[in-house]
């Protein structure tokens, strides 16, 4: 038992094991029971709501695309800008109540100094929404990939530095 037996041992002091079997008995029972009565609570009220019309209640912020290609040429909606017009039209728009979102689209082979160049406009002018534009790789491409590769789970080997002081 929890309490001890009848001999004495050399010490008199209480046993201070709790029995945990009881406890844990009555824990099952009640999660047995919630999980009966559970999904009597997941009823629906059936209500007549009253039917008002209205505006919507969120629109969709202006999105602005902004691609650069290799070269490093800016393109604001399709439409040829410089640097200083684009800084120009990101001060512009940041002013503006709601924000567009900046949707930038860039070469693969776009030096990374203009692409920076354009997030730290954007930044100085107060525009936070900024995404970049991706392609997701053709179904035949992924599957070489994952053949070439081992999957997608398969550690890759480490970058190498060893041409990176000729590229600069």
């Amino acid at each position: 038992m929890a309490f001890g037996g009848l001999d004495r041992h050399k010490t008199a002091a209480p046993m201070a094991d709790i029995n945990m079997t009881p406890l844990i008995d009555v824990m099952l029972v009640l999660l047995v029971i919630f999980i009966i009565t559970a999904p009597l609570f997941t009823h629906a009220i059936r209500l007549d709501l009253p039917r008002v019309a209205s505006a919507e209640a969120r629109t969709t912020p202006q999105t602005i695309t902004l691609s650069i290609d290799a070269a490093g040429k800016l393109y604001w909606n399709d439409k040829p800008i410089t640097l200083e017009q684009m800084r120009a039209q990101f001060n512009d728009a940041g002013k503006q109540k709601e924000q567009p979102e900046i949707h930038l689209r860039a070469e693969r082979s776009t030096r990374y100094e203009v692409i920076a160049q354009v997030m730290g406009a954007a930044q100085q002018a107060g525009l936070e929404r900024i995404g970049f534009v991706t392609e997701p790789p053709s179904a035949s491409n992924a599957k070489a990939g994952a053949a070439t590769t081992g999957g997608a789970n398969a550690p890759q080997p480490a970058p190498s530095t060893a041409g990176a002081s000729a590229a600069r």
